[in-house]
């Protein structure tokens, strides 16, 4: 997926386009687990007054540090980041509200008059900020939640995306009908609102000017990075952590537990594997995740990728500080 055009070339190319100069800027920097983003975005910032804004999913917990390859303090002391250590492991945070909270820290950022950096692996934070998708909010009902969680165990996906597509067949035909998370939310909106969840979607871009930085590898190279970053999160105290978070009284079947590297620990901890199974699960699974991940970023339009197996960061840094002078 690489762009095989130079950096210099294509700065050229957005340089001489119309690009809505008067619009403040939004640098994306997106990418899969591993890829090297934190590193890229602590030189950006510091090339460009740049504060980072997260577009990670996991990284909103407190305590869940090691296992998100959070930015460390002494990185975070560099550049100010942004919508990270948001919320308890026990605690939701919906894409609508990242999606007021992204854009209100970007807003921020811009009246002290430095450069915003979205960055992260999530691509469903991201299409919510530069596509500014108008996203359902339904009315918290926590009896409807509990009754339709608890049919989700008793009765299985299946029955409940049958009483969906009865009710609301648009938004059935769209959306992954093994997707158990999916459908409850789409089922919950429509016994809540009336209405189907597709018509209450939408976009409307926001007023940024925006560059999309897409950061890849060939696949051996990336399963070897993160071979050697799941070895060094276990050797750091993941492990250790993920016990921290049971002993706090975190229920192992929270949707922040049962996320990527803490499974596994669980599993380690309740004796139910040995470390060697436990880190090549980790391993293997984050494999995985990385393809997921690239699924989504297709999705997602004017992405100029960098292989960083192929291009020099400073290339990378030339092509976008290019990009912000017009």
């Amino acid at each position: 997926m690489s762009d095989q055009t130079r950096p210099e070339e294509r700065a050229a190319v957005d340089a001489s386009a119309p690009m809505a100069m008067d619009r403040p800027p939004l640098i994306v920097i997106l990418g899969p687990t591993g890829v090297g983003k934190t590193e890229l975005s602590l030189e950006l910032g510091r090339a460009c007054q740049g504060e980072v804004v997260s577009a990670d999913s996991r990284q909103i917990y407190r305590g869940m540090d090691i296992g998100t390859a959070k930015a460390t303090p002494d990185e975070r002391a560099l550049i100010p980041h942004h919508l990270i250590d948001i919320r308890n492991p026990d605690e939701v945070l919906t894409v609508a509200e990242y999606q007021k909270l992204a854009y209100a820290a970007i807003d921020a950022i811009h009246r002290r008059r430095r450069t915003p950096l979205l960055v992260g692996g999530t691509a469903l934070y991201i299409r919510a900020v530069v596509e500014g998708l108008r996203i359902p909010e339904a009315p918290p009902d926590p009896a409807l939640r509990a009754r339709l969680e608890e049919r989700l165990a008793q009765e299985g996906v299946a029955s409940l995306f049958q009483e969906l597509a009865a009710l609301d067949p648009a938004t059935a035909a769209r959306i992954d009908a093994r997707n158990p998370r999916r459908v409850l939310r789409a089922l919950e909106i429509f016994l809540l609102t009336g209405r189907s969840k597709v018509e209450l979607e939408g976009a409307e871009p926001p007023p940024y000017r925006i560059l999309m930085v897409g950061l890849t590898r060939p696949r051996a190279s990336l399963h070897a990075r993160i071979d050697r970053r799941v070895d060094a999160m276990l050797a750091g105290g993941l492990i250790e952590e993920t016990q921290r978070l049971l002993e706090r009284g975190y229920d192992p079947a929270l949707p922040a537990m049962t996320s990527l590297g803490y499974r596994e620990c669980i599993d380690y901890l309740a004796g139910r594997c040995d470390l060697a199974t436990t880190a090549q699960r980790i391993k293997i699974e984050t494999h995985r995740y990385v393809r997921h991940q690239m699924t989504w970023f297709r999705k997602l339009r004017s992405i100029h990728w960098f292989d960083l197996d192929q291009v020099a960061q400073q290339d990378i840094l030339a092509f976008v500080l290019a990009w912000l002078q017009g």
